[in-house]
């Protein structure tokens, strides 16, 4: 089986980071600066110039050109950085755009080169998640589905970084032989998942709902619109269901929409930042993915295929082959 990809990252860029003793405020706040001037500008070939060598290679001009531009499209344009928090290694300036707002960290070489860059969601510690949702909630599916990613390392969840999903699950679906695909997998309709249905996992009001996102090529990914297809359901206050790649044309809801446990909401897709058909879920506690942070969740009605015993209240973890009623 394939690994798949982190999903829904949103605007992540990791490259070398290296020590700063030397760099005082300064430098970084004029490096930064003149950073967000070249990215409004769309002038990568101007980025690139602030890139040290090892940062070069690790970000040369195609992959930085691709990474800017889909940061622009997502954000818009990048309108002022607020005072930087500094820490021995790096500086992070937290960066309003017109849509949101991002954390943006730099580490500078001794010649006050870009040795390391880093943007993520902002992270409003003034308004921490919830510690437990109360939301009971049931997998969004029906069948047999292998989890891929889920728990709380980086060793077994790679969304563990991203602050909205830190504790997200990527699912794909295996058929009775626990296979996720048939043949060589190189067609979505390979993969057992494709197609499958998609429930509400509880009851609540939709607050977005996409559709329209074409379905990927298994292995390759779709950096411009990293959720896909993709439905939010609000089920309380702070308790916020994301659920992501959809098939094109198959989300059978809009916002606004009341929804019941067990509802279709879609069908399993391949859409988005995604390399192969599976879903992405996770539970965060704002609507607004940016500002979002992660809720651990439970859900009940599970049966472990490995022993078969049956879960309530069960936080899934990479490896799991997961029976839902």
């Amino acid at each position: 089986m394939k690994k798949l990809i982190p999903t829904i990252v949103v605007l992540t860029l990791t490259a070398l980071f290296q020590s700063c003793f030397a760099q005082d405020t300064e430098s970084y706040s004029k490096v930064a600066n003149k950073l967000i001037e070249l990215i409004n500008a769309a002038d990568y070939s101007g980025i690139e110039n602030l890139f040290n060598k090892d940062m070069s290679e690790a970000l040369p001009l195609d992959k930085s050109t691709e990474f800017f531009t889909g940061l622009t499209s997502h954000c818009g344009k990048l309108q002022k950085l607020d005072q930087p928090k500094r820490s021995v290694e790096e500086t992070m300036f937290p960066v309003h755009c017109e849509r949101g707002l991002l954390d943006m960290t730099l580490a500078l070489d001794a010649q006050n080169k870009i040795a390391g860059l880093y943007f993520k969601p902002h992270v409003d510690t003034s308004k921490p998640a919830p510690k437990k949702h109360v939301t009971e909630l049931s997998f969004p599916f029906k069948g047999k589905w292998l989890i891929v990613w889920g728990g709380d390392t980086i060793e077994l969840n790679h969304h563990h970084d991203v602050p909205a999903q830190k504790f997200a699950f990527d699912i794909v679906g295996v058929d009775e032989k626990n296979e996720t695909h048939r043949g060589d997998g190189s067609k979505n309709e390979d993969y057992f998942c494709f197609g499958r249905e998609i429930l509400a996992p509880a009851d609540g009001v939709v607050v977005e709902a996409i559709d329209g996102v074409r379905d990927n090529t298994p292995g390759s990914m779709n950096s411009y619109c990293l959720v896909g297809n993709c439905v939010v359901i609000e089920h309380r206050t702070n308790e916020f269901s994301v659920l992501a790649h959809f098939q094109r044309g198959s989300v059978a809801v809009k916002a606004g929409d009341q929804v019941k446990r067990g509802q279709l909401l879609g069908k399993c897709g391949n859409s988005g930042n995604s390399s192969e058909p599976h879903l992405h879920y996770h539970l965060q506690h704002s609507a607004i993915f940016q500002d979002a942070l992660g809720i651990k969740c439970g859900f009940n009605k599970v049966v472990l295929v490995s022993d078969g015993t049956a879960k309530a209240n069960y936080s899934p973890v990479k490896g799991d082959i997961i029976n839902a009623e």
